[in-house]
């Protein structure tokens, strides 16, 4: 994402200008802090005992307010793209005044700093109110130096390109201020009596009790207790474009204003206000309420897409990172909390979660410079491994080969293989735990940049699935980069918590012809889980996910902003490549909350007419399910044509209703499947037949199901199941009965339509042939029966065309009739013409098709004995 590209997208969109009319009266009075940053003091200084190295800065309650805000003030403006790395840990205690919280302008001791680009902050509790903060640690928009941002004009101010930033496992009392330096702009707002220098005042002034974390993605939010309100956009009601909050409590409101999409999971909320295209919150309490044009309303009263929130009750598997503790008896350890199922709230709230305290004296601690021959080295040995903040040149993938190992980046810790290797590898094996590395593509391509296990390993544990967390990837950007597949996943029961893969949009090396990488993450493993996945700008499909039952909540993609023209990015015969796709075979997958985007730059194709032909491509089947998706157009050219595969409408340039198009769920009730017919093609079939049909195993979406015979190239219907005796169209065996004798010979089509409780159906005709020939039987004599005198030899025929009937005794004829009339032929026969003995009575019916039957029985005549 770029602030760039963002500019004319929104103007027609109401997020900001909402959000901007929620600013508090005096907002934007500058508050008058100025000056300019003070120097940090050193590391050494800082921390005392810090067993991280320079890049690391340790705090304890002993500290001054004014030496921490200038240790936080020295990391506030690293570069988008530089080599700059810090993490800082704030040791148990609280820190600040909470005097002037009721008036954040004037409050005075307060702990207040800016995290910049790579920066991390973190309480080193057991407990997030282990650590309080009586101030604020926030993240702030970037505003415009040339107009007002409120006036949305080419997009006001923004938190576009926010990335690559952390805060975690602290209390916070939020009293916010500008951070030196945040003076405002003077001269690019209209002047006013109360503002006669049209002075735009300082990004940072908050309303009191509230904290602001204005950031789109790589800037999680995690193991926060926030005793005040959150606000997740800029001040101005600027741009922002996604971000993760978990397993934290804010016990005022979290305003989202123009956050486009957020992704929040086991949490513990008040009231969440404003959402613009996909705001998805999972495992967050039942009481939390969220604006509607309506007012307030509780989740079970929520009308998607109006407004577009998704509300999952459970977080289907979900482990928090693990994180950096100290206490003064045991010194530093890695915490690494247990997985959860069904999970909902946060971890923390009746005391120490769930999970493992590993001693640091078990992690190798890394430093930029080491190789990864050395890292490697100490992993095999089993440790685990904390790589501290900085670059790390690889020349050889890190490979992490046994169970439960943890690999743990501080500071946004950054890998870059130089020789096309992987930049991570994982065995064969369960429960690993990756969380807080970021990982740079190389200038010599690579197959793969993360991978977990081996192709076709059926190794993992639903119990202790192996854990990717705050995992980041990128494509150029930093530099010149190439790779086919960014994040492959072959590991059973793995779980992604917070990814970001990115080819980027702007930085250095960027380019159709160079960053050239193919997808952000393959999924071959089964079981699969990803929460909070963020994947854009590949040049095929970002996700390609081949693995059966897999699971998603939230995706959040933009398609490349950069195929040159349409024939340059085909699929085959298919527009484009899709942003999320499941592999044809696979049987069983969910996702939740999906938002895809496009933005077809026309400073960077030929300005025809590009078009995406489905965000969403998976097969046709009830166990594939999409809920809550949306396709957007941002801006340039072109557009999405549908959502999941051929369902919902364009999204292309217009209104906003022209731009949006949303889709709540999909396939929907399905047509019914016809697995079989018990006739055949071909078929030949006689008398009372029952034609059987066999629907799926799941009849709910069926409504009714029409079984039909039909004659002849003009499909005459003779009968169906309303008509047919015998006949029912209920469940997934429905049945037609029939008595073929009562139609005449010839070829005939049996065709099924079921019918799906949304008016689509299913047809399936077979043709077969009816070839009844006549059937005789006789009354008397009976067959064996003693005869003499005159005796009535009486045949009953049944033919709906009968040719001929002819009766004869032995050899000798008897009885011939032309087209005779069906029922009993009766023929007086004089036995005394006849040898006494046994004799042979046939009866022979011939129809109008040829078809010919005879039946035969024996009699005795004895005319020289009297019967009496």
């Amino acid at each position: 994402m770029t602030s760039a590209h963002r500019r004319a997208r929104t103007r027609s969109r109401n997020g900001a200008l909402r959000a901007t009319s929620g600013l508090a009266a005096g907002a934007l009075v500058a508050t008058g802090l100025a000056g300019a940053i003070i120097a940090a003091p050193s590391a050494s200084a800082a921390t005392g005992d810090n067993p991280f190295g320079p890049n690391v800065t340790v705090f304890d309650p002993s500290m001054s307010v004014d030496d921490i805000n200038a240790a936080l003030a020295s990391a506030q403006n690293y570069s988008e793209f530089g080599t700059d790395r810090h993490a800082f840990f704030f040791k148990p205690g609280t820190y600040g005044s909470a005097a002037g919280q009721d008036n954040p302008a004037t409050a005075t001791g307060v702990v207040n700093g800016q995290v910049g680009y790579y920066e991390t902050v973190s309480g080193l509790g057991a407990n997030p109110d282990d650590v309080t903060i009586n101030g604020a640690v926030h993240a702030e928009g970037v505003p415009p130096q040339t107009h007002c941002p409120w006036d949305n004009w080419d997009g006001g101010d923004s938190s576009l390109t926010v990335f690559w930033r952390s805060m975690s496992n602290m209390k916070i009392n939020p009293i916010q201020q500008p951070v030196a330096g945040d003076t405002g702009v003077k001269g690019v707002c209209y002047p006013s009596d109360s503002n006669p220098d049209g002075i735009l005042s300082p990004e940072g002034v908050a309303d009191a009790h509230q904290l602001r974390w204005a950031v789109s993605q790589a800037a999680p939010l995690r193991r926060m207790d926030i005793t005040g309100s959150l606000s997740v956009f800029p001040r101005f009601g600027g741009f922002a474009s996604g971000g993760y909050l978990s397993d934290s409590r804010v016990s005022g409101t979290v305003t989202s204003g123009s956050q486009q999409q957020w992704y929040t999971q086991d949490s513990q909320l008040q009231t969440w206000d404003g959402s613009v295209w996909n705001q998805v919150l999972a495992g967050v309490n039942a009481d939390a309420t969220y604006t509607t044009p309506s007012g307030k309303v509780t989740a079970d009263q929520l009308t998607y897409p109006t407004p577009a929130y998704t509300v999952v009750d459970k977080v289907p598997v979900s482990r928090d990172a693990p994180f950096v503790t100290w206490d003064a008896n045991h010194g530093y350890a890695v915490f690494v909390p247990d997985a959860r199922t069904g999970s909902s709230g946060v971890s923390w709230a009746g005391g120490d979660d769930s999970g493992t305290s590993l001693p640091l004296s078990s992690f190798s601690i890394a430093h930029p410079g080491d190789t990864a021959a050395a890292i490697n080295a100490q992993l095999k040995k089993g440790k685990n491994l904390v790589l501290t903040p900085g670059v790390y040149s690889l020349e050889a993938a890190l490979t992490v080969p046994k169970a439960n190992q943890v690999v743990l980046g501080l500071g946004m810790a950054t890998l870059s293989p130089t020789n096309g290797t992987a930049a991570i590898v994982t065995g064969d094996v369960k429960g690993i735990k990756i969380a807080g590395i970021t990982v740079d593509a190389g200038a010599v391509k690579s197959d793969v940049l993360v991978q977990v296990g081996t192709a076709g390993t059926t190794k993992g544990d639903a119990t202790d699935p192996t854990t990717l967390s705050d995992v980041f990837v990128r494509v150029g950007g930093a530099h010149a980069g190439k790779v086919e597949t960014a994040i492959q996943v072959n590991t059973p029961y793995t779980l992604l918590d917070d990814i970001w893969s990115w080819r980027a949009d702007h930085g250095a090396g960027v380019g159709w012809d160079q960053n050239t990488a193919d997808h952000g993450l393959v999924v071959n493993g089964a079981h699969v889980t990803a929460t909070g996945l963020f994947v854009e700008h590949y040049q095929k499909q970002q996700v390609v996910w081949n693995g059966e039952s897999g699971t998603t909540v939230f995706f959040q993609s933009e398609i490349p902003y950069d195929p040159p023209t349409q024939s340059a990015w085909m699929d085959g015969d298919r527009k484009g490549y899709a942003a999320y796709a499941v592999a044809p075979d696979v049987k069983h997958h969910s996702a939740s909350g999906l938002g895809v985007y496009s933005f077809f730059d026309t400073t960077r194709n030929d300005g025809s007419d590009i078009r995406l032909e489905s965000a969403i491509t998976a097969p046709v089947t009830k166990d594939v399910t999409f809920t809550h998706a949306v396709s957007r157009f941002l801006n340039g050219v072109g557009g999405i044509n549908h959502v999941v595969n051929d369902a919902g409408k364009a999204s292309v340039a217009g209104s906003n209703e022209d731009s949006t198009t949303y889709l709540e769920t999909y396939p929907g009730p399905l047509p019914p499947t016809i697995s079989s017919v018990s006739v055949a093609d071909g078929d030949t079939v006689s008398g009372k037949v029952a034609f059987k049909v066999v629907l799926d195993d799941d009849a709910s979406d069926v409504s009714y199901t029409y079984i039909e015979l039909n004659k002849g190239a003009g499909h005459t219907w003779v009968t169906d199941n309303t008509k047919a005796p015998g006949s029912t169209n209920t469940g997934t065996h429905p049945k037609l009965v029939v008595d073929t004798t009562t139609l005449a010979d010839g070829t005939y089509g049996l065709k099924v339509d079921a019918i799906g409780t949304n008016g689509k159906g299913v047809e399936k005709t077979v043709t077969f042939t009816i070839k009844n020939a006549p059937e005789l039987t006789f009354k008397t004599p009976a067959d064996g029966a003693t005869v003499s005198g005159r005796t009535a030899v009486k045949v009953k025929l049944d033919s709906l065309n009968p040719q001929a009937y002819n009766l004869r005794i032995d050899s000798a004829g008897l009885q011939y009739v032309y087209q005779p009339t069906a029922g009993v032929q009766t023929y007086q026969l004089d036995t005394t013409t006849l040898s006494d003995g046994v004799h042979t009575l046939l009866a022979t019916a011939t129809d109008k098709d040829g078809d010919k039957t005879t039946v035969t029985e024996k009699i005795t005549v004895a005319n020289g004995v009297v019967v009496s």
